[in-house]
């Protein structure tokens, strides 16, 4: 009788432990397979981030292709650089003051080419950073701009000290220079170099350079190159400004194309880049004017 009981209780024992290895065998089963959907879609969540990321700068390309590739692009360069020789001689002939004559020039696709910081953009889907812009600027590859070196040559010739107001951090100053003497730019010294140190505006640098020189030319790519009028632009995105300013156009202010970036671009944003890449994309949209 013993051995009949214990017969059965082992039975039903072997029932209980089969019963749970089955469910936990299936629990174990539908863990793995979720698992592996977690992992996909963490896995295509990823892609898909990443393809956002990257085609968050497809606006770039075509303004970078020009920029690069277009033989419009080199004309106007050079068109602008010999009018600017033909302004500074007027100029020159015509200075008010005693002071020594200057021009002041911006450096960033005013002098040096920085498409290719552009294209690594669009490459790995990073925009602009302090982090991404030094790795670029670390390099001193940058190429002279279409007639900028025949420019800063001649002006020098006709004894005009340049000086480079520029955006660019106090800290790229050996880079910059580094960078631009390899170009075979002439009297590349620290002393005519007025990098950012606090603010972005150019006003305060501008009037150092007023101190003992008359400034008889400007050029640059920026609006903000040549007056801190420029630095608020309202709705009607500064052409009002210039308009206002038109006899200083191609007299005293040489302007130079920059499709790619720049201020005209953050007052398009309504004076902040603070938006999301989507939103950029709209408000570039707005602005559009169609028939």
């Amino acid at each position: 009788m013993k051995t009949k009981l214990n017969i059965v209780k082992q039975m039903r024992f072997f029932i209980k432990m089969k019963t749970k290895f089955f469910y936990t065998a299936i629990l174990l089963v539908l863990l793995i397979s979720s698992c592996k959907e977690t992992n996909k879609e963490c896995t295509n969540e990823k892609a898909k981030t990443s393809e956002s990321t990257k085609g968050d700068y497809e606006h770039l390309v075509l303004a970078t292709v020009w920029f690069q590739q277009s033989a419009e692009m080199q004309a106007i360069y050079i068109q602008s650089y010999n009018w600017a020789k033909i302004m500074l001689e007027k100029n020159l002939a015509e200075k008010s003051t005693k002071k020594q004559a200057a021009v002041v020039m911006d450096i960033d696709e005013t002098i040096l080419d920085n498409s290719p910081f552009e294209v690594k953009c669009i490459e790995t889907g990073k925009g602009y950073s302090s982090e991404t812009w030094l790795n670029w600027t670390a390099t001193s590859n940058a190429k002279a701009l279409p007639g900028a070196l025949d420019f800063v040559k001649f002006a020098d010739e006709k004894g005009v000290k340049v000086f480079f107001i520029s955006n660019r951090l106090t800290k790229e100053l050996k880079t910059t220079m580094d960078n631009m003497q390899n170009l075979g730019f002439p009297n590349i010294d620290s002393s005519f170099f007025l990098l950012k140190e606090e603010t972005s505006g150019k006003k305060d640098r501008r009037t150092t350079v007023e101190t003992e020189h008359e400034i008889i030319l400007f050029v640059g790519d920026v609006l903000t190159d040549f007056s801190e009028i420029y630095e608020k632009r309202d709705e009607k995105l500064g052409k009002d400004l210039v308009e206002k300013d038109k006899e200083l156009f191609g007299t005293k202010y040489i302007i130079l194309p920059n499709p790619m970036y720049g201020e005209w671009e953050k007052a398009v944003y309504n004076n902040s880049f603070k938006w999301s890449e989507e939103q950029k994309d709209s408000l570039r949209k707005r602005v559009l004017i169609s028939y």
